[in-house]
């Protein structure tokens, strides 16, 4: 099928263009208004089957990304299904993480000691063709009920070793303000939590979202930690600038979680060029992700060798600001392991011999104790 004899619509509304109802609202959800967008689409092959198992939603700003309506454009590959999909190896899972065998009360996840993530809704701006949650991911969007917010605040003062909280989803930031206020608000009524935390990708999709309204009810709520999903530098707009910019004034700090997916970003020059840019609008590179296991997602999956690679070209030619940990969140619950270049070449009682970022061997002299002059290998 082609879409090229389909009409084509404009691309903007210019009155209502900033407005994020109005972008939600029209989202892209079907092949047909994917065609009429870009009537040049050539190959929707196995698209109207992949949107029924995978639903699709983009917004009309992150569709305006896209330059070429086919797999050479990397803003496209996040956000149209593909054919690709519906491979299914026997190795995906839906839920390889075990996230809802996690749930000691509905709609709230503890794998952690010390923390907790909230899931507030199902609902995104754009459904990412790589999600982890691609089983619940646009099959029906909902929110947390205020009878499901009881539960989880009197779950979460019945075990004061939380003290970090992650609001997510779905985006959070998808949310009504007032909404959102009143999940921030029962969080932070619990005495024994220090750290709020909100999981969004609304700055890369949905950068109008970030108003001056929200940024003030979020001051209140201090300290306050947001990670975005950057993945690609084509994603770092004014527009986007601008909302990260906001929030920032806002006090809130912001860190950014990639997911390394192949034929996107898996490129060392690539990636730097990304964080460089997230850090000059004070965004800190937090966590480059392993693509996971997920049923639907295996076409984005790098080799962890390809990874550590990366990893290792970015080191010692990009600050250390600038430069994520690269972790893989293990299946069946295993949480998330760092994955580093191996530095250590050997080690004795009196040296440890390492290994640049350039492949110089250097011997590094380990301290002598003060009790009988012994390493602290002995």
């Amino acid at each position: 099928m082609s879409c090229k004899k389909m009409r084509s619509i404009p691309e903007r509304r210019a009155e209502r263009w900033n407005d994020w109802r109005w972008q939600m609202r029209h989202r892209i959800r079907t092949l047909a208004q994917l065609c009429r967008r870009f009537p040049a689409l050539a190959d929707t092959t196995g698209m109207e089957a992949t949107a029924q198992r995978y639903p699709m939603a983009i917004t009309p700003y992150y569709a305006s990304l896209i330059r070429t309506p086919d797999a050479s454009d990397p803003v496209f590959q996040m956000a149209a299904p593909g054919l690709d999909e519906l491979a299914d190896p026997l190795w995906l899972a839906p839920d390889p993480l075990e996230e809802d065998a996690d749930m000691p009360v509905p709609g709230l996840i503890h794998r952690y000691e010390d923390r907790a993530l909230i899931m507030a809704t199902t609902t995104c701006a754009m459904y990412c063709r790589h999600c982890t949650r691609k089983r619940v991911a646009g099959r029906r969007e909902s929110v947390l009920s205020v009878a499901a917010l009881k539960r989880i605040a009197a779950w979460l003062r019945e075990h004061p070793e939380i003290r970090d909280v992650i609001v997510s989803g779905g985006d959070p930031l998808t949310l009504p303000t007032a909404m959102l206020q009143r999940i921030l608000d029962a969080v932070r009524r619990v005495p024994s939590v220090d750290i709020l935390r909100v999981g969004t990708r609304v700055p890369v999709v949905l950068p109008m979202r970030v108003t001056d309204e929200l940024c003030a009810m979020l001051r209140q709520y201090h300290p306050l930690y947001i990670n975005t999903h950057f993945n690609h530098p084509a994603e770092i707009t004014p527009d986007s600038a601008a909302a990260c910019e906001r929030l920032a004034d806002a006090g809130v700090a912001l860190g950014n979680q990639t997911v390394l997916l192949r034929g996107v970003n898996d490129d060392a020059p690539l990636l730097a060029d990304l964080f460089r840019r997230l850090l000059r609008q004070r965004v800190r590179p937090y966590y480059l992700f392993q693509c996971d296991p997920v049923r639907g997602i295996e076409h984005f999956r790098t080799p962890i060798a390809r990874g550590i690679e990366i990893m290792e070209c970015l080191r010692g030619r990009l600050s250390s600001l600038a430069i994520p940990n690269y972790v893989v969140d293990t299946p069946h619950g295993g949480g998330k392991i760092p994955l580093t270049p191996h530095a250590i070449v050997s080690t004795s009682s009196t040296h440890t011999v390492l290994r640049n970022f350039e492949g110089m061997i250097v011997a590094y002299p380990e301290p002598v104790r003060r009790d009988g002059g012994k390493s602290l290998f002995e």
